[in-house]
């Protein structure tokens, strides 16, 4: 428990993978010899300030979950698999409405993002404590253009002040709950988490992520992620190397 907090995390793996052109969930296709989900999921676990995990998946793949990727890669943190909703934004209220009643911090992280680093899950945590709700993200690289309906330039914002969020996405328990009431009472849908709670007039602190924490949406994605992977591979390669050298 994080100096008095309970803390859960819930993981949205209940997408369609419409853009990954793919027959099976993105979440479920292996990378390195072991699914996206599982990738994920294992950060969590791992981290020793996460006091549960709640698995949001579609109702039909709720057991292949439970067996393929919750026992056999050994995720035993008061694990639960719940059934998503049609939006990923109903999935998230299921996963909420599942929670430990002791939970005072909530982290919601896409099953896609293999590749959160558990530093940046406890700079979430410790962002909720010090600023109430917090987003991962980066700064963006490439200059952007806001159009119009024609495809017509109408505006280019100062980069300095856009960043790309990510997740996990961090909040206090009471923050998240009312933020997810308020917009299924009056029908409003967000983009993300953030956005939810940014309507009620909260501020949201931006906290840096990692370029890495990249989201498996389209194919394109799977040969980056293992790209990622490989760098990874040599860099340890290399300091086992120097390390045995000495």
């Amino acid at each position: 428990m994080y100096k008095g907090y309970y803390v859960s995390a819930i993981i949205a793996a209940a997408g369609m993978s419409n853009r990954m052109r793919s027959r099976i969930n993105k979440q479920f296709i292996f990378i390195d010899n072991k699914p996206v989900l599982a990738h994920a999921l294992e950060k969590f676990e791992k981290c020793k300030y996460i006091d549960e995990i709640i698995v949001v998946a579609r109702e039909e793949e709720i057991e292949y979950c439970k067996r393929e990727i919750v026992r056999r890669y050994n995720i035993k943190k008061n694990v639960k698999v719940v059934k998503g909703g049609k939006e990923r934004q109903d999935s998230v209220y299921n996963g909420l409405l599942a929670l430990n009643g002791n939970a005072s911090i909530v982290l919601i992280h896409d099953g896609a993002r293999p590749f959160v680093k558990i530093e940046n899950i406890v700079d979430g945590i410790e962002g909720v404590v010090k600023y109430g709700s917090c987003v991962i993200g980066v700064p963006v690289k490439d200059t952007i253009k806001i159009v119009d309906g024609e495809k017509g330039v109408s505006n280019t914002p100062d980069r300095s002040t856009i960043w790309a969020a990510q997740t996990p996405q961090c909040f206090s328990y009471d923050t998240i709950m009312k933020a997810y009431k308020s917009a299924r009472e009056d029908g409003f849908v967000g983009t993300d988490d953030s956005m939810l709670v940014e309507r009620m007039g909260c501020k949201v602190k931006m906290i840096m992520g990692s370029y890495e924490n990249i989201k498996i949406t389209t194919p394109e994605d799977i040969v980056i992620a293992e790209s990622i992977l490989k760098d990874k591979e040599m860099i340890f390669e290399k300091r086992d190397f120097l390390f045995q050298s000495r």
